[in-house]
């Protein structure tokens, strides 16, 4: 008699991630356009976020700036967290943040914090407003370009342009599905999440015929947003030996908080 394979019991995830100590369980809502055992660069990336956040601090503190080194393609896998304070201080912590896949980092990562206090600032120091149309007044898109699980599990409305179709693009990002099983998306999160969209947003060559993947994301906060949608107001540029920019500026509907780049590795289909 023919032997069955054991059922699987793991019970159904709706979040991308579950936690337990160190270890990773990833769900397959992970993976990304380029590959369906690849991850897509933003659940690693809010993974990152959330484990430094997880990092007690002397002082209240805030998340200054995010720095993601995709060591190599992160696999829609078991993944394993290293988190360590690199630098400790009453004004700043440095933390340093790894991901492994069988022992292979695949993600190693920097997270400056900054001490959060309340500043008198001179009146004409003010928040920089977007003048692009808001989530409620742009249009749904409908991310045909990458309908990848992952994309499948945000909201996307295009301020300006489309994503996936090449040229400058504003677009509003939502995360509507948990990262972290039983943890909320937090505002840094958010952020990190939008972010890896840049080259989509503002890709210059045809998906069809290229591919530009990120080999790093580095995300700089001047405050934390609030809300749920992030806007990626985006552009690339390319070079003619294999390697371009993508770069945004991120806003909620407050306005302007911080600026990404991703380097791009160019390759033809």
């Amino acid at each position: 008699m023919k032997r069955l394979p054991p059922l699987d019991r793991t019970p159904f995830m709706n979040a991308i991630f579950r936690v337990d100590g160190n270890s990773v369980v990833t769900s397959p809502h992970a993976a990304g356009p380029w590959d369906p055992s690849m991850q897509h660069g933003s659940p690693p990336a809010a993974l990152v976020v959330w484990a430094a956040e997880k990092i007690p601090t002397q002082s209240e503190m805030r998340i200054a700036r995010v720095t993601v080194d995709l060591m190599r393609p992160v696999p829609v896998a078991p993944l394993t967290i290293e988190s360590e304070v690199l630098r400790e201080g009453r004004k700043i912590q440095l933390c340093g943040i790894k991901l492994s896949a069988k022992g292979i980092v695949v993600v190693s990562a920097t997270v400056l914090k900054i001490r959060a206090q309340a500043v008198e600032l001179p009146p004409e120091v003010v928040i920089e407003p977007v003048e692009l149309p808001g989530p409620d007044r742009s249009p749904v898109d409908d991310g045909a370009f990458s309908s990848s699980p992952f994309t499948t599990g945000c909201s996307l409305r295009a301020a300006r342009g489309k994503f996936g179709v090449p040229g400058p693009g504003a677009i509003w990002y939502r995360a509507d599905r948990p990262i972290v099983e039983g943890a909320p998306i937090s505002q840094a999160m958010r952020a990190m999440i939008a972010a890896d969209f840049s080259n989509g947003t503002s890709s210059v060559l045809d998906f069809r015929h290229w591919t530009f993947l990120n080999a790093d994301l580095t995300v700089n906060f001047a405050r934390q947003p609030v809300g749920d949608w992030i806007l990626l107001d985006a552009e690339s540029w390319v070079g003619p030996d294999g390697a371009g920019l993508a770069m945004a500026r991120l806003a909620d509907e407050r306005g302007y908080f911080g600026r990404c780049v991703q380097s791009l590795v160019i390759e033809k289909r």
